[in-house]
């Protein structure tokens, strides 16, 4: 069987065959084009330039749509995401349904991945799953006793706009959530935080040295300078795993999974993240819950992205 996965994003949009057998997932072929500077007629128009030159003498079974919220999967309609300003009730669904006569199916990024996960990744084999994007930004995708749960209206799994402590980075536009901590930019302010600091005792701190300017602290600078012992940055990273297993455990307590599935900067830098969350959860976590649930990076990898919207594709 083949399918067809959209990925609309505000800078880029992607398109991908695939091939579904059982359990596994095989993409035939890839495509990108630049989602800026277009309108939103622009984009399903050249979404369906590549579809149909990538489809020649292939048969498709259905379409899925993974798209930044707020959106309407039910009528599959994308609301007015941030990052898409042009795309106001959009019905993306029906424009694809109409020109290609398939099923089609949409759901916003994180909840794309996390049925990725359970189809063909890390998921595999559980009913209650919680996948965590930990990127650009902290939010999760749910599936509960074997469905997708997007909540009344599609903003179930929002955790990044928890609040965890008074003060803090920001995050999903409060100080101090989950989001502050668990994302790349989260850990940058959490490192210029601690940069600023030394500097106001007279210090020049080893990571600015090394890199020198702040415009280069970033996840990933911060993670090489943890790894070669800088002091500063493994606090950063202390900081940002202490606080993803306070998020965890109020999932953990909350949704008793079985299965939580983190993607991004847990994905390349999970051995500075999940000691210092682990200790917390083994605090505030309830026994019981806490022993049945495994916490795991993404299976599928990096390419998660490329996999999201196909899962959605073929979830019916």
């Amino acid at each position: 069987m083949y399918c067809v996965g959209l990925d609309i994003g505000g800078t880029k949009c992607a398109v991908t065959l695939g091939r579904i057998e059982g359990d596994r997932i095989t993409i035939e072929k890839k495509e990108q084009f630049a989602t800026a500077g277009n309108t939103y007629n622009q984009v399903l128009e050249r979404f369906c330039e590549v579809i149909d030159r990538m489809t020649v003498g292939v048969k498709i079974a259905s379409i899925g749509i993974s798209c930044g919220g707020p959106l309407d999967s039910k009528a599959g309609i994308v609301l007015c995401p941030p990052n898409l300003p042009d795309w106001k009730n959009v019905p993306v669904c029906a424009y694809f349904r109409e020109k290609y006569g398939v099923s089609v199916n949409l759901q916003n990024d994180a909840n794309a991945c996390a049925l990725a996960e359970w189809r063909f990744g890390a998921g595999k084999g559980s009913d209650n799953v919680v996948f965590l994007t930990f990127g650009t930004g902290f939010g999760a995708g749910l599936i509960l006793d074997g469905k997708i749960y997007c909540g009344t209206n599609d903003n179930a799994g929002e955790v990044g706009h928890v609040r965890l402590t008074k003060n803090g980075p920001l995050g999903f536009y409060k100080y101090g959530s989950a989001e502050g901590y668990c994302s790349g930019n989260g850990i940058k302010q959490l490192a210029l935080m601690e940069i600023e600091k030394e500097q106001k005792k007279g210090k020049t701190p080893f990571i600015l040295q090394k890199l020198g300017n702040l415009e280069a602290v970033n996840a990933k600078t911060v993670a090489e300078g943890a790894r070669e012992g800088d002091e500063l940055c493994k606090r950063v990273y202390k900081k940002s795993g202490k606080n993803l297993g306070r998020i965890l455990s109020i999932i953990i307590d909350i949704l008793n999974p079985e299965r939580i599935i983190i993607g991004g900067v847990f994905m390349r830098s999970g051995d500075l993240l999940l000691p210092h969350a682990l200790k917390e959860i083994e605090r505030e976590a309830l026994y019981y819950s806490n022993s049945v649930v495994s916490i795991l990076p993404a299976g599928l990898g990096e390419n998660i992205g490329d996999y999201a919207a196909l899962a959605v594709a073929v979830s019916g």
